[in-house]
């Protein structure tokens, strides 16, 4: 069976346990409703729609899009996603690592409705990863942690 947006197949994909879900399974039908649905509460959210809404504005299915390839990628190895999400994250200055306890928070309720607890857990890990690594290169600042230059200060 294949999608008619664009003929990728929707077929389930399995995998050796861990590999991509918890539970071996996984597929670009359960991504797309993941990402559907998690986007649908974003655009909802009190704290976390107006700034995605300022950014995509009206524009959102191509950000699904974009995010059903990103999902792929990192679930099913597609390899379908070629942005630059760090690059993109940067771009955001009224993001603080709140959003993204929130972001989070969101996605872990998504994921559990959407999908078996095995997979839902597999998502949510790779989603906190992705998440920690985001936070690093947008809020991480080396000098408050040089053990020199805090030398240096104290003195």
């Amino acid at each position: 069976m294949t999608d008619n947006r664009d003929g990728r197949a929707r077929d389930a994909v399995k995998y050796p346990r861990g590999v991509a879900a918890g539970d071996g399974t996984t597929n670009e039908a359960e991504i797309e409703m993941l990402v559907r649905t998690f986007y649908a509460r974003i655009r909802e959210d009190e704290v976390l729609g107006p700034i995605f809404n300022n950014v995509i504005g009206d524009n959102w299915e191509p950000h699904l899009l974009k995010m059903c390839d990103f999902w792929s990628s990192v679930m099913l190895t597609t390899g379908r996603y070629k942005g630059q999400p760090m690059l993109a994250h940067m771009k955001l200055k009224m993001v603080t690592p709140k959003h993204f306890d929130r972001w989070l928070m969101l996605f872990r309720e998504a994921a559990e409705d959407v999908c078996a607890p095995e997979t839902a857990e597999c998502f949510v890990e790779k989603a906190a990863r992705i998440a920690e690594s985001l936070q690093l290169g947008m809020f991480f600042k080396p000098q408050l942690h040089d053990p020199e230059k805090k030398r240096s200060c104290c003195c």
